[in-house]
């Protein structure tokens, strides 16, 4: 099993959505590393972080798991979608996405300001400035930001 963070905003699609929802497509990746990922690493049962971002302050909300492997993102065929790609053919599609299914909210938000304290996660890819919107994280980092998320919020 591997381990992702992968990032929304909350007022496009939140942790509360997901619940609501069940599974949904993972949409809108127009980053080729981020895409790669998806596409050549992601499995289905791997577990995500579900990180909202671009709110205050941004922070791990949710835990979600891949529930598909790779197909073609359909938002960009289509010119009414905010992510088409006039560039992107049918026949050999440029963007993929993935299926994710909802597991829990967590007890609280880990928010970028604490996850940046913490000293064991100093190599996280989140905290060496990636604006990446799909990108792994390591077991051990999985797990601590879980455990934490069960702790009280530090003063």
């Amino acid at each position: 099993m591997q381990y992702w963070l992968m990032k929304s905003e909350p007022g496009d699609y939140s942790i509360d959505d997901l619940e609501r929802d069940g599974t949904e497509h993972w949409d809108g990746i127009r980053n080729y590393q981020a895409r790669n990922l998806m596409r050549d690493q992601m499995e289905i049962g791997d577990r995500v972080l579900f990180y909202h971002s671009n709110a205050k302050p941004p922070g791990v909300v949710g835990i979600a798991e891949i529930a598909s492997g790779p197909y073609p993102d359909h938002t960009q065929f289509d010119p009414e979608e905010k992510y088409f790609d006039a560039k992107s053919d049918p026949e050999d599609p440029r963007w993929i996405m993935v299926d994710v299914k909802f597991v829990e909210k967590l007890p609280r938000m880990v928010g970028l300001p604490e996850l940046r304290e913490c000293e064991e996660l100093s190599d996280m890819v989140l905290l060496n400035r990636s604006r990446l919107s799909v990108q792994p994280v390591t077991r051990e980092q999985f797990e601590f930001i879980v455990d934490r998320a069960g702790e009280p919020e530090p003063q």
